[in-house]
């Protein structure tokens, strides 16, 4: 046995660096001999078409007006993605300098949990946002995407 800087590396009859060299090739190989992507790579190749989705996410959530509200489904087809809803809340939540307050679930719900459920509250509160109980008033304060 031997100390390696990749800790206790053990010498098999083909000799040390043989045993150093079958732990690198699989680092970098699935099994069947396909290589593997590794993060940098696949982030290369997949940036744009991401990039693309979250701007128009991010366009559509800054389109609702002040005031008003819309819910993370009508987000989601005004940004052109029908069933993207879920999408439209990782964009929120990982997105800095958006009125995130002002989009909501189905039925004007307030999804967000705890400290963040009042203040979302309070921040439509203060932008004339009616409520009705627990939910907004979305006959009143609902903001239509024009097609």
């Amino acid at each position: 046995m031997a100390a390696g800087s990749r800790g206790i590396v053990v010498a098999d009859s083909r000799g040390m660096d043989s045993a150093m060299n079958v732990k690198k090739k699989s680092k970098s190989r699935k099994p069947g001999g396909k290589r593997r992507l590794d993060r940098a790579s696949a982030e290369q190749s997949a940036p744009d078409e991401s990039s693309k989705l979250r701007m128009r996410v991010e366009a559509a959530i800054r389109r609702v007006p002040q005031g008003k509200v819309s819910t993370y489904g009508a987000v989601a087809r005004a940004a052109g993605l029908p069933r993207g809803a879920r999408l439209v809340a990782r964009v929120l939540h990982r997105g800095f300098g958006l009125p995130w307050q002002r989009v909501l679930g189905a039925g004007g719900e307030i999804k967000l949990r705890g400290d963040a459920a009042i203040e979302q509250r309070l921040r439509l509160e203060a932008e004339g946002v009616r409520f009705r109980g627990r939910k907004v008033d979305m006959k009143a304060c609902e903001f239509k995407f024009r097609r």
